[in-house]
């Protein structure tokens, strides 16, 4: 069976990389929702755009769990800056 790994992109730009090991169409990922929730108004939620994109595909679990964390690194995903992953521990190299 296919398996995924997903990049959701939020209508400020942020984003979220994850990985679905069944390919289903309508997984969006288990992002925090309150870290999600505190960049947006009530107003903004009334209407709310996502995209879903496939970023890699394998039929290999290992291989999907070896590049899902290279992906959320080479995103910046785990940059609260840039995304909403928390894993793998964003370490701010300045």
């Amino acid at each position: 069976m296919k398996k995924v790994i997903y990049k959701i992109t939020y209508p400020n730009g942020k984003i979220y990389v994850g990985k679905d090991l069944t390919n289903t169409l309508t997984y969006f990922g288990s992002v925090n929702d309150l870290l999600v929730k505190k960049d947006f108004t009530e107003d903004q939620m009334k209407s709310f755009t996502i995209t879903k994109t496939i970023l890699f595909e394998s039929e290999d679990i290992e291989e999907i769990n070896k590049v899902e964390s290279k992906l959320i690194l080479e995103t910046r995903a785990n940059n609260p800056d840039f995304g909403y992953n928390m894993w793998p521990k964003f370490r701010n190299k300045l």
